[in-house]
């Protein structure tokens, strides 16, 4: 045989050749592991945002404030003489056995629970109180002036001030669009909220269309 004939048929890659391939192949896994590292970072970064922010996508978390005269359904497990509706007063306190005069306005249902329980806890240390909102009628707020239906609404839940006008037919051609105010009284002083009717209903400082709370006045010029 003679070992110097090489078959046609055969093709040598050349060192050089490989080398270049081994390189590109390399170069690939590279771009192809901080493609991947990158997508891990974004993901990683966007559950921080999410995490940082509740608020932006489960919305207004707050839970109903107990208001005067509504009717609370109050029980102590295992104590059937300490289980009973209570109607709140128009001072917003309530009279329990054993707790005695209790402010529950301005609280919700699981505060007073607590402030209950610490009440009670010298006579029964290991006390379980629920309380609960059976009749909402002490949640108010007022809408005044160039409305369809001005008056006073009895709500069960939170409304923003474009809801507010809603439950009121909405406001009239000739009201003062821009100079909507809300009106609210804390600790014996009153804060004053500018609303823009024109700039919400287009879509503009949607802040201002703040959530109502118990009592407020929305005034319509």
């Amino acid at each position: 045989m003679n070992l110097n004939v090489i078959d046609k048929n055969v093709r040598l890659t050349p060192v050089s050749d490989s080398a270049t391939s081994l390189r590109s192949q390399h170069c690939s896994l590279k771009q192809l592991t901080s493609l991947t590292v990158l997508l891990l970072l974004s993901l990683l970064l966007s559950n921080i945002v999410i995490a940082a922010d509740p608020a932006s996508t489960s919305g207004d978390r707050r839970g109903y404030k107990i208001g005067p005269e509504d009717v609370l359904q109050i029980s102590v497990w295992k104590e059937p003489e300490l289980q009973r509706e209570v109607l709140v007063r128009p001072d917003g306190g309530i009279t329990f056995p054993l707790a005695g005069d209790i402010i529950a306005a301005g609280k919700e249902p699981v505060e007073l629970q607590e402030e209950i329980k610490k009440r009670i806890q010298k006579y029964i240390p290991d006390a379980v109180v629920t309380v609960s909102v059976t009749k909402l009628t002490g949640f108010r707020i007022y809408v005044i002036g160039k409305v369809k239906n001005p008056g006073q609404f009895v709500i069960g839940r939170y409304v923003d001030v474009l809801q507010a006008l809603t439950l009121a037919g909405g406001v009239n051609p000739y009201a003062a669009q821009s100079d909507i105010k809300v009106l609210r009284r804390k600790n014996g002083k009153e804060i004053v909220f500018p609303f823009d009717y024109k700039e919400v209903k287009n879509g503009e400082n949607l802040q201002q269309n703040i959530s109502l709370q118990n009592d407020d006045v929305v005034v319509v010029p």
